[in-house]
């Protein structure tokens, strides 16, 4: 952020009850033209708050006393215009949604990454100045029970979730694209769960599976001796959940006639029963999804257009499960929980090797495909937990997941057992290559040190390592920590802490 942007210095609160957390992220900050300032709970972040009207806040959610949360929703019923930027070490699906909803700008996990919270703050302070110029909508709403069963804190499932959260406060009408089995109808409840409409009917209706011939009287209803076996008057699903919320999933199998009268019931908010004659009134919020290229059927003719515009106000789309695979672990572990709960007994856990076998699979029917994997395989396991032998047999058992960076479905070759056992040839290097790497990492080792002085040798060798590592699983961070032998967890705080010694260097 330069002094251009803004007529005079911004202020930056940092509101977290870790000392240390304050301190290191001042220390990231401190290049910026900005003032900082700080906060060790909510309740003093408050007080700061309206005393120094800080552009931009960066809130932890867990702290001692209120919450992160708590006092989110208080900075916005106190009226101030600060950007907040919610930061917190458990990514939950809630802590999405609610952030969002609640008006936060963005949110961080922990531990963090430099030149993200730079990147993110001065994202955040333009925002600030963007807002003052041209004012900003702030939702209101009341804390709500968020909907279970999606789990992913992959950058593709945060920005779904970030979505969601945004378009709960209105009622467009919203597209759920992608492909069959990613959680389209999960996501349809969660925006129903979290709008004004809650308390109100959700219904789901797949369109797919009902014929041509009923699927009018399913939504719309019917009016006694309409047709053969109408015997009695029927209410369809339009009307029966009137003031709440209809799911229309897989749309683009809809017959032309049926989404003629869909685009009337949106549009005019009225439906008229099969056989009837008189129109009906209905407040419906419509959500639609679809596996299919809608826009593609439009260009044929084979969907509405007028309809496609109607229903396309809000799009979210849901990423398959082979561009994030880096949530596989914490759908499996989810689902061994869930399974565990209905069951009554202690939750399996998975070995690395099962693991690391499903992490390498295609997915082509996403998490409801991993999801049945999963229940099989928790049944055929006899210990405590699911070994390779455990997982179903039509499954790619070859492939291990080490060599193939996360989001590619192409097979790549896998080291032999006495490769695997060579720290040098581990990477696939004959035993020259691997010796000739070797020295190269000594080189740069004995290098560094001349620079860092004596003392530094342990860290500068692992950083050698860790830089090392990252470069050969192409930044795929989830390999390099499993080719490292350390948490994820930690190797994230390593690589923190080596952007941050290299700025001071």
């Amino acid at each position: 952020m330069t002094k251009s942007d803004q007529t005079q210095t911004p202020k930056i609160l940092i509101v977290d009850d870790d000392k240390e957390v304050r301190y290191s992220i001042k220390r990231v900050l401190g290049k910026m033209d900005a003032e900082i300032l700080e906060a060790g709970s909510g309740e003093e972040g408050l007080e700061m708050s309206e005393k120094h009207k800080p552009e931009l806040i960066l809130l932890d959610n867990r702290m001692g006393g209120i919450s992160g949360m708590e006092t989110l929703q208080n900075l916005r019923s106190l009226g101030g215009g600060s950007v907040v930027i919610m930061m917190t070490a458990h990514g939950t699906t809630q802590t999405a949604i609610e952030a969002m909803k609640y008006g936060a700008f963005d949110y961080l996990m922990k531990p963090f990454e430099p030149e993200k919270i730079r990147d993110l703050v001065t994202r955040g302070l333009r925002s600030h100045v963007e807002r003052q110029s041209s004012g900003s909508y702030e939702s209101k709403l009341k804390v709500e029970d968020y909907s279970e069963g999606i789990v992913g804190s992959s950058d593709g499932m945060q920005l779904v979730l970030k979505q969601v959260g945004q378009v709960t406060a209105s009622d467009a009408t919203v597209m759920i694209t992608g492909e069959s089995g990613t959680g389209k109808e999960l996501i349809a409840r969660c925006i129903h769960d979290h709008s004004l409409r809650a308390r109100k009917t959700f219904i789901a209706v797949n369109c797919a599976a009902i014929p041509d011939n009923l699927i009018e009287s399913e939504l719309f209803g019917h009016e006694k001796g309409s047709f053969t076996g109408a015997t009695s008057q029927r209410q369809g699903k339009f009307e029966l959940c009137d003031e709440g919320t209809l799911f229309l999933d897989e749309i683009g199998d809809m017959a032309l006639p049926t989404q003629t009268k869909i685009l009337r019931a949106i549009q005019e908010g009225e439906i008229q029963r099969v056989g009837g004659t008189a129109p009906i009134k209905v407040n419906v919020r419509v959500i639609a999804a679809t596996n299919r290229d809608l826009e593609e059927m439009v260009k044929k003719q084979d969907f509405r257009e007028d309809l496609y515009y109607r229903l396309n106000v809000f799009r979210i789309r849901i990423p398959p499960l082979r561009e994030r695979r880096e949530d596989i672990p914490e759908i499996i572990d989810y689902h061994l929980q869930r399974l565990a709960k209905l069951k009554k007994i202690r939750p399996r856990q998975i070995s690395a090797e099962a693991l690391e076998i499903l992490k390498a699979q295609k997915w082509n029917g996403n998490v409801r495909e991993l999801e049945n994997v999963i229940y099989r395989s928790a049944v055929v396991a006899q210990g405590p937990a699911i070994l390779p032998p455990d997982l179903p047999t039509d499954l790619d058992h070859s492939r291990n997941g080490t060599s193939q960076p996360a989001g590619t479905t192409g097979s790549q070759p896998t080291t032999s057992e006495e490769e695997a056992a060579s720290p040098i040839t581990a990477g696939g290097q004959t035993d020259e290559n691997g010796s000739r790497e070797l020295d190269d990492i000594f080189d740069e080792l004995f290098a560094d040190l001349s620079v860092n002085g004596e003392g530094q040798l342990l860290r500068t060798l692992e950083y050698a390592m860790i830089r090392r590592s990252m470069d050969h699983c192409g930044d795929n961070q989830t390999q390099a920590a499993s080719l490292l032998g350390m948490a994820k967890s930690t190797l994230r705080t390593r690589l923190s802490q080596m952007k941050t010694d290299k700025e001071e260097k």
